[in-house]
């Protein structure tokens, strides 16, 4: 199988390459990118040998062609978004992982779909903001999509095995996102006013990146999940609950109309879901170690608490709102996450400016891409706003 992976540099891409280096034989990279971590995605390009390698921009790609000729690597260096979605779409390509955080992975993503790939699915905001218009674009050339998100390959691997979108026919009661509540889950108000965005990203489970450390921490990250169950799996949003498992043992279970609930455990390990969406729908090592059920010892389950946690409210809000509501809660929640990490806005602020930028941008319906970024621009621009009101009251 060839492969591009989109985002090669981010923790999803690290330990994609992690998987394909357990298997020579079965797996070849064409193309890998990264934003800025030049360093980074040259010493990939030297052990993986790609045909392309991109980057965000023209200073990037010089430092990078730099270090590859003095390595005498043979890979060709291309910068910016056209060439994203240039090597999402390559012919020759048979599976793109699509792992570029933030509004900036969906133009790739959406390119990959369009071209009928096999895409694996780490880019949130394909269906967070796009939802209905990246489903389209899968039906239409027949795209095979696998989630990466252990949520939702948990899901995946639960449902039933001729799965339709039709929960009804399925047997399908409910979806059970589980998360684990990130470092606050037990943290009083006293203790949230003063949360720092170091403790913020100090996750206790998982190793991932800064923002997404952020959004785990507020659950948001939970919230954008179940706006992506919805139109991976046709599930309505009364349909789709959230469990706080503090373990992350169990990744996420369905609920069938028989009174059986499925469910899928392993150690919280990302290369598990890559390995099964690469190998799909066959299995291979991932190099995670197996689950000894016995050191777990217990397994806890708790409802989320909305007060604690109102950005989980706030994506079942645009959820339910439908049309660009999702990509203005996508896009404020950037901004206000920004704002946190660099210390202009208050950890329980991040809340507050999501809310507020929902409030202040009208609803409209989202039919294309540019709609899809229309929507994402206005959600900025008032989440920028907000921000600068809020600075100015406590100036």
């Amino acid at each position: 199988m060839k492969l591009t992976i989109l985002g090669a540099t981010g923790s999803i891409g690290v330990s994609t390459l992690d998987v394909v280096a357990r298997h020579p034989d079965r797996f070849e990279v064409v193309a890998l990118t990264g934003h800025s971590q030049v360093e980074v995605l040259a010493a990939q390009c030297r052990q993986f040998r790609p045909v392309w390698a991109v980057v965000g921009s023209a200073e990037a790609a010089q430092r990078l062609a730099g270090l590859l000729g003095k390595a005498g690597s043979r890979t060709e260096v291309l910068y910016g978004a056209d060439a994203l979605a240039q090597v999402a779409s390559l012919p020759e390509v048979d599976a793109v992982m699509a792992a570029i955080v933030g509004a900036a992975g969906l133009p790739p993503t959406l390119a990959a779909a369009r071209a009928g790939k096999r895409v694996l699915l780490a880019n949130k905001e394909a269906l967070v903001m796009a939802g209905a218009v990246f489903m389209a674009e899968v039906r239409r050339a027949g795209a095979l999509l696998l989630p990466i998100d252990s949520e939702h390959n948990a899901v995946f691997q639960s449902m039933p095995c001729n799965y339709s979108g039709d929960m009804t026919r399925g047997g399908v009661r409910r979806i059970l996102l589980t998360a684990s509540g990130g470092p606050f889950r037990t943290a009083s108000p006293e203790l949230l006013a003063r949360v720092t965005p170091e403790q913020a990203v100090a996750h206790p489970n998982w190793v991932m990146g800064r923002k997404i450390s952020v959004d785990s921490a507020t659950m948001m990250n939970k919230g954008l999940e179940v706006i992506e169950a919805h139109w991976l799996f046709n599930a309505p949003a009364d349909r789709i609950d959230v469990v706080i498992h503090p373990q992350s043992v169990i990744h996420s279970l369905v609920d069938y109309e028989d009174g059986s609930v499925l469910a899928q455990l392993g150690n919280p390990d990302m290369r598990t879901p890559i390995a099964h969406a690469l190998a799909w729908p066959e299995r291979i090592d991932s190099g995670v170690s197996p689950l000894d059920l016995f050191a777990v010892g217990q397994l806890n389950f708790e409802r989320p608490d909305l007060a604690r946690f109102p950005c989980l409210d706030l994506a079942y809000r645009a959820l339910r709102a439908q049309g660009n509501a999702a990509a203005v809660l996508n896009a404020a929640n950037e901004v206000a996450v920004t704002a946190f990490l660099e210390r202009r806005l208050t950890f329980l602020g991040i809340a507050d400016v999501i809310a507020a930028t929902l409030d202040v941008v009208a609803a409209a319906p989202v039919d294309d891409l540019a709609a899809v970024l229309e929507a994402d621009r206005q959600g900025r621009a008032a989440a920028l706003d907000v921000l600068a009101r809020h600075a100015a009251r406590s100036a």
